[in-house]
C-alpha cells in the first residue's frame, strides 16, 4: 500500500466539489458573527463549540445536523454570507485547493424582512469568493511562482424535506401562503422555485451557479418524488447532483441517476450495502448492486467521497478500512475526495486524502485519476474547452509536484 506525506498532499493541486459553506465556517468567525447580531450559542469559545456542538466524534446524523442551526442563524446577514464565503475560499486556496463548488440552501437563509432574498443572499456568497479569487490570482503564487489559478462554482440545494416552523422564515411564510397545500407539494414547489431563480440569475445576473443538488433526509423523500425539478433544470443546461446513498439504499443512487439525470453522486456510502435495499421489488439484492456498480463506473458518474463524514453519521462503521470506499476503488468507479463540511466534520481536503491514501491502496496513477475526476467532472461555471484547459494545467501542476516531492509510479 502506497502511502503520501502529508506536505505532498497538501501541494498538489485539489478540488472540492461537495462542499456545504453553512457547514464550512471558521469557529471564530461564528461566534464574532453571533455576538453580533446578539444570537445565543452553547459557548462563546472554540474549545466551547467543540466539545458541545463540533464534535470529534457524533452518536447519529441528527446530532451531526444540530450545529447547522446555529452557523444558518448567523448566515442570515448578508456582511456575514460574504466573510464566511471569502474566508473558506482562503482556507482552501492555503492548502492547495485550487477549485471549490460551495452549495447551501439559499431558501434557508432568506428573510425578506432583512432584505435577504435568493438573489441577494447569492450574490453576497459570489461576492466573497469573488474578492478571494481575485486576491489570489493576481498574488505571488500564481504570478510568480505560477501555481494554477483558483476559481470557484456556487452549487444550489433543494430541501427534500422541511415543516411550517424552525426551518426558515422563507419556509415558514410558505406553509402560510399555501395553506391547503399537501407538505410534498409545499416541498417539490420550493425545490422549483430555486431551481428557477438558479437559471434565471444564471442567465440573467451571470452569477457563477455551476449546479443543483437535493440534500436533507433521504428516507421518506426519494429522489423521484423532485423528477420535474431536475428536469427543469436539465432543460436549461444546469449541472446536477444529488445526495444519494447516505442514509439509504443502493435505489436512491439509481434513482438519481435514473429519475434526476444527475452528473455525480454526493456520499453514494450506501451503494455496496445490500442490507439498506428497501424496495420489495429488487429481490437479487446482490445482483441489483453489481450491476449498478457496473453502470455507474461505465458512464464515470463521479462519486462524491466524503469519508471523516461518513464515520460520524454512520456509528456502524467502527474502522476506516470498513468504508465502501475500497468497494468503489474495487469497481473501478469514478470518485473524487470532499469534505462535506470542513467545521461539522473538523476536516480538511488534505487531511481526506491523507486519511484515504494511508488506508487504502492507492497507487500514485490511480491518486492522479481521482485528482483528476474533481477538475474534469467538475461544474465548472465556464464552457467546455475551458475547463478542459484548466484540468489540464492542474493535471500538469500534479506532475510537478511529484518531481518536486520525487515521487513516481513505479
Amino acid at each position: 500500500m502506497k502511502k503520501y506525506t502529508t506536505e505532498f498532499l497538501k501541494d498538489m493541486p485539489k478540488s472540492d466539489v461537495h462542499l456545504h459553506l453553512d457547514g464550512s465556517m471558521r469557529v471564530d468567525s461564528l461566534i464574532e458573527m453571533a455576538q453580533k447580531l446578539k444570537i445565543d450559542l452553547p459557548a462563546y469559545s472554540t474549545e466551547g463549540l467543540k466539545e458541545l456542538v463540533f464534535k470529534s466524534h457524533y452518536a447519529n446524523l441528527g446530532e451531526y445536523l444540530h450545529g447547522f442551526q446555529y452557523t444558518c442563524s448567523v448566515l442570515r446577514d448578508l456582511e456575514n454570507i460574504e466573510r464566511a464565503s471569502y474566508e473558506l475560499a482562503i482556507d482552501c486556496q492555503k492548502e492547495g485547493v485550487n477549485y471549490i463548488e460551495v452549495r447551501f440552501a439559499p431558501q434557508l437563509l432568506v428573510d425578506h424582512s432583512k432584505g435577504l432574498t435568493i438573489e441577494t443572499v447569492l450574490t453576497a456568497c459570489n461576492d466573497g469568493l469573488q474578492r478571494a479569487k481575485k486576491e489570489y490570482n493576481n498574488s505571488k503564487a500564481v504570478k510568480i511562482e505560477h501555481k494554477p489559478e483558483f476559481h470557484y462554482g456556487i452549487i444550489n440545494c433543494a430541501m427534500r424535506m422541511f415543516g411550517p416552523k424552525g426551518f426558515s422564515p422563507y419556509y415558514t411564510n410558505l406553509y402560510k401562503m399555501m395553506n391547503y397545500a399537501r407538505d410534498m407539494q409545499v416541498i417539490t414547489m420550493a425545490a422549483m422555485e430555486m431551481v428557477r431563480a438558479s437559471v434565471k440569475l444564471r442567465d440573467d445576473k451571470g452569477l457563477p451557479i455551476a449546479g443543483i443538488d437535493l440534500a436533507g433526509q433521504e428516507e421518506g423523500y426519494p429522489a423521484r418524488k423532485f423528477k420535474d425539478v431536475y428536469a427543469y433544470a436539465h432543460k436549461n443546461f444546469m449541472h446536477k447532483t444529488v445526495h444519494a446513498g447516505e442514509a439509504y439504499g443502493a435505489e436512491s443512487i439509481f434513482e438519481a441517476i435514473t429519475e434526476c439525470y444527475a452528473d455525480r453522486i454526493g456520499h453514494g456510502y450506501s451503494l455496496f450495502m445490500p442490507e439498506r435495499i428497501q424496495a420489495e421489488n429488487i429481490t437479487d439484492k446482490k445482483r441489483y448492486i453489481e450491476q449498478l456498480a457496473s453502470f455507474i463506473a461505465d458512464k464515470r458518474t463521479v462519486i462524491e467521497v466524503c469519508l471523516t463524514s461518513n464515520l460520524q453519521t454512520n456509528p456502524e462503521i467502527k474502522s476506516i478500512k470498513e468504508h465502501k470506499f475500497k468497494n468503489m476503488l474495487e469497481n473501478r468507479m469514478a470518485t473524487t475526495i470532499c469534505t462535506d463540511n470542513r467545521l461539522v466534520s473538523n476536516t480538511t481536503v488534505t487531511n481526506e486524502y491523507k486519511l484515504a491514501t494511508d488506508n487504502f491502496d492507492i497507487p500514485l496513477k490511480r491518486l492522479k485519476d481521482i485528482v483528476a475526476y474533481g477538475f474534469k467532472k467538475s461544474f465548472y461555471p465556464g464552457n467546455y474547452v475551458e475547463k478542459r484547459e484548466y484540468a489540464k494545467l492542474n493535471m500538469q501542476y500534479f506532475d510537478q509536484i511529484c518531481e518536486k516531492h520525487k515521487i513516481s509510479s513505479k
